[in-house]
Order: structure tokens, then sequence, then C-alpha cells
């Protein structure tokens, strides 16, 4: 049997996912992260409200792609649109850290 799940249905399942996350919102100067905890040095996502950039870590955009069966073009637009909705900004331009962590203190 094949089931048919429109783009919105997916979306709401990955946002469900990510918000089971229990991602902690930290502002530090123009930037905004995403870390797993309150002591944590490293973010799983970084945002820059000055030059609209958003920056995904490797493992969160392929532990998304892996999960959900996506590319990982698709796993970068599901947790930016996740992320857009909840900042209520929309980035110009979203990347894939390196495989580097991103430090933020």
């Amino acid at each position: 049997m094949k089931y048919l799940i429109t783009e919105s249905q997916l979306d709401k399942v990955i946002f469900k996912y990510l918000d089971n996350q229990d991602f902690i919102k930290v502002e530090y100067g123009d930037n905004i992260y995403f870390v797993n905890s309150e002591n944590d040095e490293y973010a799983q996502i970084r945002l820059n409200n000055i030059s609209s950039w958003c920056t995904i870590e490797r493992k969160l955009m392929k532990e998304i792609a892996d999960f959900f069966s996506l590319s990982n073009i698709d796993a970068i637009a599901a947790i930016d649109k996740w992320v857009s909705n909840k900042v209520g900004l929309h980035f110009r331009t979203v990347d894939v850290s390196n495989g580097i962590v991103i430090y933020y203190f």
C-alpha cells in the first residue's frame, strides 16, 4: 500500500520532531543560537540577525535527512522553515557547517 504525504504534512511532522528536541534559544550579540541545554558551548543552529544568515550543524541536517528519508537539500529547507517560524524571520542564506560545531562563547 502506498501513502501520499503532502509537503505541508511532512513539514508538520518534521516541526514536531524538532520541537521535541527541546532546543533552547540563546541570544548573544547579533546572533541567535539553538542549543541542546543551557550549559552547551556548541549550537546546533546559528542565526545572524544582521546578515540574515542561518547555519545548521551537519549532524542535525543528516539526522533529519536520514530519519525522514529526505535529500540533504530538503532537510535543510525543512529546518530553515522551522527556524523561520520560531524566530519570525526569513533567511536569505542557509548553509551547513562543514563538520565543525558552532562555538558561541
